[in-house]
């Protein structure tokens, strides 16, 4: 189902055939995001994909849209730590048209200056949009309390002085370093055929400047203890984001890790969820992910409840911890979690955009394509004492991070309550 080709010293193709779709989807990828950043450039990666869509050489901002929005498909992009893509999605019979799009945006974005500064100004409004949503701002204060004084502890969308610094010139120059055919992977999936796509592309490969994939600042940090951060804001209801230091996504203990978050937190028959929620009432929203990076990893527990209930709430949660790590889950336990994250596989995988997203994250983390049949096998293999192992790696407290934002005055004594 998956073929990949690198263009002689150029552009890498990867595809998903799924001939029986009426859609395409396609990415184009770029291997840089928020941890390649220095503290001045911090927002740079974000600040740039929003120009991408400001105007190129042969179309207005408003021509973009309406190239893509006109044939009935739609245009997005989203930066990560680690990446940035620009997809698009129509009908199979569009793909042409989508890439050429996508492909002057990447080649041809003109970076007025006049469009620098009101998008500037737009960011910053996204900004204090996320800054005024406190599930939102939480996971920021955690990002800073778990990787202190590194990229990956920054802001994706950058600071209001960060911003105020960046400019035509800078944005050029970070471009023209990173925007690479070492790092750029053009990703397609549905009605295709993955020769054509190679040929299509092959016509603008050349145009992409030649260089390596982009290096970036590992984090080599050391914790020797739990620590915790609070933003007091006056809330109706806290937000809290109790952070817990795991391993990278190169670790084969990665797959044992997802059915212990699934186990944890990851849904309603979960752990947490039952205990939290339906047992005591303390939060309506409560749950817990996974995030790998090359180097490093977390699991976040997240939840908003009354400040009141913080205590009992944090107590419950280090008993959860404690109890995963000191009893391996029963048989049943885990035939249901396996069985959630396999169905969960199939289920997203049904669409060309989220087959599309499969192929351009697997290649850009592992330079190969990870069949989904293979990752059910692997998680198939995970042993209940391999669940086990995994919580008496991780949860221990010198691996904790609390982040609140919260009407409390005062953190302390919380770190007390850190004791998994």
């Amino acid at each position: 189902m998956y073929q990949v080709t690198r263009l002689p010293d150029s552009l890498t193709v990867a595809t998903a055939e799924m001939p029986h779709m009426a859609s395409v989807s396609l990415g184009l990828w770029v291997g840089v995001g928020g941890r390649h950043e220095p503290a001045a450039l911090n927002g740079v990666s974000h600040f740039i994909e929003h120009m991408l869509f400001k105007g190129t050489r042969r179309r207005s901002a408003k021509a973009i849209s309406q190239a893509v929005e006109g044939i009935g498909g739609y245009l997005n992009a989203f930066t990560s730590e680690e990446n940035t893509c620009f997809y698009s999605k129509a009908r199979h019979d569009r793909f042409d048209e989508l890439l050429d799009v996508l492909m002057d945006m990447f080649l041809n974005s003109v970076f007025d200056p006049g469009e620098i500064d009101k998008e500037r100004e737009v960011i910053k409004e996204e900004l204090a949009m996320y800054l005024d949503q406190p599930h939102y701002h939480v996971q920021e204060l955690l990002n800073e309390t778990l990787w202190p004084a590194h990229p990956l502890g920054r802001s994706l969308t950058g600071s209001e002085r960060s911003l105020d610094g960046l400019g035509r010139r800078q944005m050029l120059a970070y471009q023209a370093q990173n925007y690479v055919t070492g790092s750029v992977l053009v990703a397609a999936a549905g009605n295709l055929r993955h020769e054509n796509v190679v040929r299509a592309v092959r016509r603008n490969a050349s145009r992409v400047r030649r260089g390596g994939r982009p290096a970036f600042e590992p984090f080599t940090g050391l914790q020797e203890g739990p620590r915790v951060s609070l933003v007091r804001k006056p809330t109706a209801q806290m937000q809290l984001a109790l952070g817990i230091r795991t391993c990278s996504r190169h670790d084969e203990r990665r797959f044992a890790l997802r059915l212990l978050n699934t186990l944890l937190g990851e849904n309603m028959s979960s752990r947490l969820f039952q205990v939290l929620r339906e047992d005591r009432g303390l939060a309506y929203s409560v749950q817990s992910n996974l995030s790998f990076f090359d180097d490093v990893g977390t699991m976040t527990v997240s939840a908003g409840l009354d400040t009141g209930n913080l205590r009992e709430a944090m107590k419950l949660t280090m008993r959860e911890l404690r109890r995963c790590r000191d009893t391996a889950p029963t048989s049943a336990e885990l035939r249901r979690a396996r069985d959630y994250l396999v169905g969960q596989l199939d289920l997203s995988l049904e669409g060309t955009e989220n087959q599309m997203m499969w192929v351009g994250e697997q290649w850009l983390a592992y330079n190969s394509i990870l069949s989904p049949a293979a990752a059910k096998r692997q998680l198939s293999s995970v042993t209940a004492g391999q669940v086990r192992a995994v919580a008496r790696d991780f949860f221990t407290r010198e691996r904790l991070s609390l982040a609140m934002v919260s009407p409390l005055k005062s953190a302390r004594g919380l770190t007390d309550l850190l004791v998994p």
